[in-house]
């Protein structure tokens, strides 16, 4: 039964269509009918199986679901790491055939720092390299995306006298500083304590109060998915489907009977024996 789930994970009937919310423009991101295939050296292995999404400005979208589901497969091909055996990925209505500034990524490792460059040199060094303005100008916005991830103090260090925590900030903030249509974000926090962890989700959210990007990040996590989510879609065990997309709880209901309610369905929805087919409609 082909099922479409709205809002908390409202439910409507197949063939129906749920309530129409105002019209909505074109998505920012636009995922169409993705399958993902890489080789190893003993098999041909399918990532994903015609995945669907559509990610519009300023959202924070998150794809979640057990290892091996695909996810993070998903995450390189939308930067244009590797190219889908079938359907096409969009990115403001043109194609994503290669990397480019438009499209930054935040690894989950430390060590994505380059280790001779100071903070402040790190964020620089892509501006300049994609020449985003005079040496002058790339350094000033450079130290107001290090302010922003409360670094300051630190501009001047070098990577090896930060904690794990302060790397993935400085991250962060070289990857906001290039300005991207999509932040993407591969599980940024899964090597943190968990303490660091949610500050970390904390200030991710507070940098999104100030300035409205729109991320693609990727997690495992179902709570950190419905803390830093406004959307989320749920992908099945490998190969990844989609099971359905749904959207978070407000942020001020973080700790309400909503969330929880929200987190047990979502685990009872990925851990089913049964795979749907589901869908979201907009606009």
């Amino acid at each position: 039964m082909v099922t479409t789930v709205t809002g908390q994970g409202t439910a409507a009937p197949a063939g129906t269509s749920p309530p129409r919310a105002a019209a909505l423009p074109p998505p920012q991101l636009d995922v169409r009918g993705v399958t993902l295939q890489y080789k190893t050296k003993e098999h041909l292995v399918t990532a994903t199986y015609r995945v669907d999404f559509q990610v519009y400005k300023s959202d924070r979208y998150v794809l979640l679901g057990p290892s091996g589901c695909g996810k993070s497969t998903l995450l390189k091909a939308v930067g244009g790491y590797m190219m889908p055996e079938e359907g096409e990925i969009h990115l403001n209505g043109k194609p994503v055939t290669r990397p480019g500034p438009d499209r930054m990524m935040v690894f989950q490792e430390f060590d994505q720092l380059l280790p001779w460059k100071t903070v402040k040199e790190n964020v620089m060094f892509p501006m300049l390299a994609a020449r985003k303005g005079s040496a002058r100008a790339v350094a000033a916005k450079a130290m107001h995306y290090i302010e922003k991830v409360n670094l300051t103090k630190f501009a001047d260090h070098h990577p090896h006298l930060l904690s794990g925590g302060m790397k993935q900030r400085v991250a962060i903030a070289r990857a906001m500083a290039m300005e991207p249509e999509v932040l993407l974000m591969d599980e940024p926090y899964a090597a943190l304590d968990a303490l660091t962890r949610r500050k970390m989700q904390d200030e991710l959210l507070q940098l999104w109060d100030d300035t409205h990007f729109t991320v693609l990040f990727v997690t495992h996590s179902i709570a950190e998915a419905i803390k830093c989510g406004s959307r989320i879609l749920l992908l099945s065990p490998h190969p990844g489907q989609v099971k359905a997309e749904l959207a978070s709880v407000p942020r001020t209901e973080q700790d309400s009977a909503a969330a929880k309610e929200l987190e047990t369905r979502i685990h009872d929805m990925l851990f089913s024996d049964v795979v749907e087919d589901t869908e979201v409609h907009h606009g």
